[in-house]
Order: C-alpha cells, then structure tokens, then sequence
C-alpha cells in the first residue's frame, strides 16, 4: 500500500503573495508621499463656505421701481443691476434744488434758460443701469470740460402707469447727490419743460 503524500494549500500561498503585494504597495506610496504635507485646516474654509452659500434659500430681491412701455416720454426701463437713488418725482413735477450759497439770481437765470447751453444728454429709452452710468459720465466730461450749464433730457413718464416717472425719479436722485451740482431746475417748455433739466455745474 503505497504512502499517501500531503497536498500543499494552494489558497494559503495565494494569501501570503497578496499580503506582500500589499505591503509593497504601502511601502511604495509612503515613498511617493515622503515630503508632502497635508494642507492646513483653513484652507478648506472655503469650499465650505461655498457649499453653505449654495445651499442657502437665495434672497428675495425687490423690483426695481419700474420699465417703460417705450413710450415717447422716454423712461427708463426696470433692470436688476440698478438701484439709483430716486426722489419720487411726478411726471409733470416741476424740478428745482440749489445748494447753500447759490443766490436767487444765479436759480431765476437757470430757471429761465439764460445760461448757454454747453452740452446734452439724452436718456430716452435706457435701463436705469445704462442710464445712470451715462449720466456718471456725462456729468464727469462736462466737469473736465469747464461746462457750466447743460441739460439732461430724462422724460416724463406719461405712460408708466402706477410705477411714475422712474428715470425722472432717478435723475432727481442723481443730481443732489453729485457735490460738483450747484443747482437743477426743469426746462422751459421750449426745451423739454417737466421731461427736462437745466443744470449749472461748478466753475
């Protein structure tokens, strides 16, 4: 009878071949890696931020005050990039503002058009955003330029229903809030009336 011989596991070898593989690979990243550095903490703040702003409800926006109808009083339509300060001013709302130290002779002469007319601007049928960025540089040129007296012509709003007269709002705004305005008043009726302003700059 002859002597039976132990079979060898095969499985066993295969394990013991996987588990040096592993190692080796180990050993090999941890080579790969020697010197690396992991980033500090902070640096992740901002992709952390990012996804909290993302998954935020966004916030509501209010409308801006209004858009034309392209009307031939030529107001502005609405855009959402603009927020002009506006002073609500109706469409047929005679305009007048002067600041300290303009005399009442210096407002009657604008008032009455007898100041020469250095240079126009028409914002018939611009967004508030467009306007307001031409009327930005308009009045930036005009300073430059020595003008003293100009007009801008900004429409009534006839037609704008319960939004009123925007770009007249606006321009409104725009006007007493710029230090190199001494004094607006609306035109005569010959050059624009109510849809119109004169306006004496500083010397």
């Amino acid at each position: 009878m002859s002597a039976e011989h132990p079979t060898v596991d095969g499985g066993d070898a295969d394990a013991d071949a996987d588990a040096d593989a592993a190692e080796q690979e180990a050993a090999a990243f941890r080579a790969a890696m020697r010197g690396v550095r992991p980033l500090p903490q902070a640096a992740a703040a901002p992709a952390a931020a990012i996804e909290r702003a993302r998954k935020q409800k966004p916030r509501s926006r209010r409308p801006p005050s209004g858009r034309s109808d392209g009307d031939a009083d030529g107001d502005a339509t609405a855009s959402s990039a603009a927020a002009p300060p506006a002073l609500p001013a109706a469409p047929e709302e005679y305009l007048s503002f002067r600041r300290s130290g303009v005399r009442d002779r210096q407002l009657r002469r604008l008032r009455r058009g007898l100041y020469p007319i250095e240079g126009e601007l028409d914002l018939h049928g611009l967004t508030l955003a467009h306007a307001e960025r031409a009327f930005a540089a308009f009045i930036d040129a005009s300073r430059g330029g020595g003008r003293r007296c100009v007009r801008i012509i900004h429409g009534k709003g006839m037609r704008s229903g319960a939004r009123g007269a925007v770009l007249k709002s606006a321009v409104n705004g725009w006007l007493r809030r710029r230090s190199e305005i001494l004094a607006f008043t609306s035109a005569r009726q010959l050059d624009g009336g109510t849809g119109a302003v004169y306006v004496l700059l500083r010397a």
